[in-house]
């Protein structure tokens, strides 16, 4: 398992990490308090608190979904 830490404020943020996401054949759940969704799903990630820091756990290896994790990685 990895886990990195991302932030998700606009829609089209999570609209992108939802495209990457799909594209894994790997299970990806993002998690934030005690709360855990289906990194693949759209209708989750739209209904979540996005003002937190999310952590993202997957489990395998993709370079394109690795990209989008860089590119809204929690400063």
């Amino acid at each position: 398992m990895m886990q990195k830490q991302i932030r998700l404020v606009e829609n089209s943020a999570v609209t992108e990490f939802v495209k990457a996401a799909e594209e894994c054949t790997f299970d990806i759940d993002v998690c934030y308090d005690r709360v855990i969704i289906d990194g693949k799903s759209l209708l989750g990630l739209l209904g979540m608190d996005r003002s937190k820091v999310l952590t993202v756990r997957y489990y395998g290896s993709d370079a394109a979904f690795e990209k989008v994790l860089d590119k809204y990685k929690a400063a």
